[in-house]
Order: C-alpha cells, then sequence, then structure tokens
C-alpha cells in the first residue's frame, strides 16, 4: 500500500485493478453523481485549505472509473474553506454566509477539474452561480449531453440559493440528469445502527430502504436532500473515502458501504 508523504493517507496506485469484485456481485450503473465533502479535499492537521496530493489521489480514480465508459457528475462540498451554517450561528446574516460557501465550492470544483484534465479526462465545471470567465453556466440539457459526450460534469455552487446542503444539491443534480445512484464518500464505511465511534458493536447496515432509515432515525443525508432522494426513488451509498481505492470501487459498482433503496 502507498501512502502520501508525511500524511498517512493510503493513495489508490492503480494495482490493485485485479482485485476488483466478479461482475455478478457488482451493481449496475451507466450514470453516477459523486458526492464529496470539502474536508475530502484537505489534509488532516494542515493549513493549507486544499491538498493538491489529495486532490490528484481523487482524480487518478475517478479516472479509472471514467475508462470503462461510466458517465460521472460530482458535486463537491465547500467545508474546507467556510460553513455557512457556523458562520450564522455566530452572528453572520445565514444567507450572505451560504453565498459565501456556494463560492467556496467553485474553487474545489475548479481545483477537481484541473486535476482531472491533467490526467486527459475532459471535465467541464458548471455553475449554479453566473460567472462565465471560470465555469459554465447549469443547464440540465448540456450537462447531460457532456455526460453522453464522456465529460465528467461537476455542479459548483450549490443550486444557487442559500438555506441548501450541497448534499441537497447531490440530490437535485442527480434526479435531474437522471443519474442512477448517489454515492456519498464520508468518514465512515457505511450507515451503522449507532455511532459506531461510541457504540463498539454498533451493527453495519448493507442495505436500507428508505422507510427503514426513516424508522430507525438513521442520519444518512439532511432531511431535504434524503426526502428528494425518496421522492425520484434515487439510490444512495454511503461509503468511506478513508481507504484507497474506495472511490473507484462505489463508482464502478462495487458492494461497499451502505446502500439505501426504495
Amino acid at each position: 500500500m502507498i501512502y502520501l508523504c508525511n500524511t498517512g493517507i493510503p493513495v489508490f496506485d492503480g494495482q490493485n485493478l485485479a482485485h476488483t469484485m466478479p461482475d455478478d456481485d457488482k451493481r449496475k450503473f451507466k450514470r453516477v453523481l459523486l458526492k464529496l465533502s470539502g474536508e475530502a479535499l484537505r489534509e488532516v492537521g494542515s493549513h493549507d485549505n486544499i491538498s493538491p496530493p489529495i486532490v490528484e489521489n481523487i482524480a487518478h480514480q475517478i479516472k479509472a472509473a471514467h475508462q470503462n465508459g461510466l458517465e460521472i457528475a460530482l458535486v463537491v462540498g465547500g467545508g474546507n474553506f467556510w460553513r455557512g451554517v457556523t458562520a450564522s450561528s455566530r452572528g453572520m446574516e445565514r444567507a450572505t454566509a451560504d453565498y459565501m460557501g456556494m463560492l467556496a465550492t467553485v474553487m474545489n470544483s475548479l481545483a477537481v477539474q484541473s486535476m482531472l484534465e491533467a490526467l486527459d479526462v475532459p471535465t467541464r465545471v458548471q455553475s449554479a452561480i453566473k460567472m462565465d470567465g471560470v465555469a459554465e453556466p447549469f443547464i440540465r440539457r448540456r450537462a447531460m449531453r457532456h455526460l453522453e459526450l464522456g465529460r465528467v460534469v461537476i455542479f459548483a455552487a450549490g443550486t444557487g440559493n442559500p438555506f441548501f446542503s450541497t448534499d441537497t444539491t447531490a440530490a437535485l443534480r442527480a434526479s435531474e440528469i437522471a443519474a442512477d445512484v448517489v454515492l456519498k464518500a464520508t468518514k465512515v464505511d457505511g450507515i451503522y445502527d449507532s455511532d459506531p465511534k461510541k457504540n463498539p458493536n454498533a451493527v453495519r447496515f448493507d442495505r436500507l430502504t428508505f422507510q427503514e432509515a426513516l424508522v430507525r432515525q438513521l442520519k444518512v443525508m439532511d432531511a431535504t436532500a434524503f426526502s428528494l432522494c425518496q421522492e425520484n426513488n434515487m439510490p444512495i451509498v454511503v461509503f468511506s473515502m478513508n481507504e484507497p481505492d474506495t472511490i473507484r470501487q462505489a463508482l464502478i459498482g462495487e458492494p461497499i458501504g451502505t446502500m439505501v433503496t426504495a
């Protein structure tokens, strides 16, 4: 296993492609939406908001899945730069704080685009807030055409409206582009019946229905995002990105994490 220099972060090195799951065990996806938190781009303990080696690692995994013909869209959060909810709790107007968070997602989206294109993966950034100098405006049919032509599409600036999370953006955009699934990369390897950090006997679910998650009051996404996925029968896969190659595995449909379906 290879690690990022001085970080302890495992890196996808392309050597374990032969150890993928048999095709019969895979989930079948043609078009996916990958949701990454902004914190995922940041090295733990670093003062830098974005770690280029971490972004490069993510880009390599996306490229490996993209080479198989998978249509990939992304939503990246902005928490490595700014959290609107936190700022509003300290006295800033919530709408203003959220708009600042949207700008943070644009910076992250451009970073991911740069790394993907350095690996010869054609990529387009579409922003919900007009900024023609750095991104296309979000146009649903254009986004779908980009995907059909083999381009990765990164949706930036959230929904363009305050009071909505990037989880909600992911659920909304996935529904708009008719994705097969929302893949949510997190710090834990799935959904548990209780907090695994507090309960060593916590049980991880391989599969859940939306109704089961509601009855058990399990935290999958924020309520608005979860409701959008449920109403549109949009499956959700929650998985950990703290292990090498898990983003690629999730993208190509290997059964990792927890899958939530109707």
